[in-house]
């Protein structure tokens, strides 16, 4: 089973498509008796059947099968045998990963994701504490271990059966009154549906593994609201569920991952001179928005064909690559030579920049390729984020002298915040509101002053355009 997965390194996460292994129920029917449910791999399932019998005294040679069918589609092994099955057959709780015996296969509760977010140093600081307490796997090797927590392990358990330490943590937590509801189960044993089944019931948050969850059990842990996450390493580890679940920001509180791209490539032909260099804020327009966005993003990247000219910026500088293209081909060039798997864009004339709403649309970036944001007037695409996978789309409308961003749409995967969800953060769409002609400027200045002095939260010109 193809899906997609996500891979966290060293405070980026970029997606990646791969396989997972698959988890296969199989109802095992032998002299018309259902016998057990067989939890395994899908392949060969006729040898799992046989062998099963076998090792359980049912059958000793191949003559005792009178018939054995196989029913892939809908899960189901019909077996015949010679004799009779014992009337009355004892169950036995093994240790086995996939084989023990369940009196009744706990069902997850349906939730619509995790109660909380929780950091990546969390996940790490719990598997390493984990690993520090597998005593008896240090002494004599053969155990499994769990355990759960928060920012610190609070419960810890061992066993050779993977889902007995499980039911340990569950026990134990039933018995001390302490509530799991909410928080991170570590585990060093791999993943099935059994496993997320048993942390939903107990209000688990994030399941995270050494190893591999199964297809089945990302399933589950989709519909249970569990944010699944397998191959935990020292920096790094594989998110296979609910990635909102998941805080990725570093101890800076910035946005990992995505570079600010300011663009500056615009003619200023409406203002008589370079928007960008007008005072604001007791500087630059341009620095300001430059300080803006060094507080949210690791990297910051201008787009401008005249580099001379912003030389007290001390950022990277790069031209378009598709020069004559306007603002799609600014957005191309610093995507294109980013150094992280996404940006954030503004253009360099916009002076009401909202980190909580940048940071908001930024959080949304995963699972899609641009993260574009709507006000009443429609789509605002130079206030927007997009991954790499936008780069194919971007490099067809430039080619085919298609200037507008929007032509990218509709071969890109959108994820639009509606104006709704962006009145949220900015209820007059400020954010958006651009500088193109002297009275703007001077309606800006006016604006600003008599915000300070009345405290209002929005400008007059970005009014004014709301009302346009």
């Amino acid at each position: 089973m193809a899906s997609k997965i996500y891979s966290f390194n060293k405070g980026v996460l970029v997606q990646e498509e791969g396989g997972v292994v698959n988890e296969y129920p199989l109802q095992l029917v032998v002299n018309g008796r259902e016998l057990a449910t067989l939890i395994a791999s899908p392949h060969d399932l006729r040898f799992l059947v046989a062998g099963f019998l076998r090792l359980q005294g049912f059958v000793s040679q191949v003559e005792d099968f009178l018939a054995l069918a196989i029913c892939q589609d809908f899960g189901a092994a019909s077996v015949t045998i010679r004799g009779e099955l014992p009337e009355r057959l004892k169950p036995v709780l093994t240790s086995g990963c996939g084989t023990g015996i369940s009196f009744n296969m706990p069902k997850p509760v349906e939730k619509k994701g995790p109660s909380r977010v929780h950091s990546t140093a969390s996940i790490f600081t719990l598997m390493n504490q984990l690993a520090q307490k597998a005593e008896g796997y240090k002494s004599h090797g053969g155990m499994h271990s769990a355990g759960v927590g928060d920012t610190e392990l609070i419960l810890h358990a061992e066993d050779i059966g993977r889902h007995n330490t499980i039911d340990r943590l569950a026990g134990e937590a039933l018995l001390k009154g302490i509530s799991l509801e909410g928080k991170i189960l570590v585990t060093s044993g791999r993943v099935s549906t059994e496993l997320v089944a048993k942390a939903s019931l107990l209000g688990i948050d994030v399941i995270a593994s050494r190893t591999s969850p199964t297809d089945m059990a990302i399933k589950m842990a989709e519909e249970a609201g569990i944010t699944l996450v397998g191959y935990v390493r020292a920096m790094s580890f594989k998110l296979y569920t609910h990635v909102e679940g998941i805080d990725f920001r570093a101890g800076d509180g910035k946005v990992h991952g995505v570079t600010g791209v300011i663009l500056a490539g615009g003619a200023s032909s409406r203002m008589g001179s370079n928007k960008a260099l007008l005072p604001h804020k007791g500087g630059r327009f341009i620095e300001s928005i430059y300080r803006e966005l060094c507080e949210i993003f690791p990297e910051v990247i201008l787009v401008t064909n005249a580099p001379e000219q912003y030389q007290f910026l001390p950022c990277r500088k790069v031209p378009d690559l598709y020069e004559g293209m306007g603002a799609l081909a600014g957005i191309h060039a610093g995507l294109s030579q980013s150094s992280n798997p996404a940006v954030f864009t503004v253009a360099c004339d916009m002076p009401h920049l909202n980190p909580a709403l940048i940071r908001h649309i930024a959080s949304h970036r995963y699972g899609c390729d641009l993260v574009l944001p709507m006000s009443p007037q429609g789509y605002e695409p130079l206030h927007a984020l997009y991954n790499k996978g936008c780069l194919p789309a971007m490099e067809s409308s430039l080619k085919n002298g298609k200037r507008r961003v929007v032509s990218i749409l509709p071969r890109v995967n959108v994820r639009e915040i509606s104006p709704s969800e962006v009145a949220g953060f900015d209820p007059r769409f400020d954010s958006f509101s651009n500088i193109n002609t002297p009275q703007e400027y001077y309606d800006l200045r006016n604006a600003d002053k008599e915000k300070a002095a009345a405290g209002e939260p929005f400008s007059d010109a970005a009014q004014q355009k709301l009302q346009a």
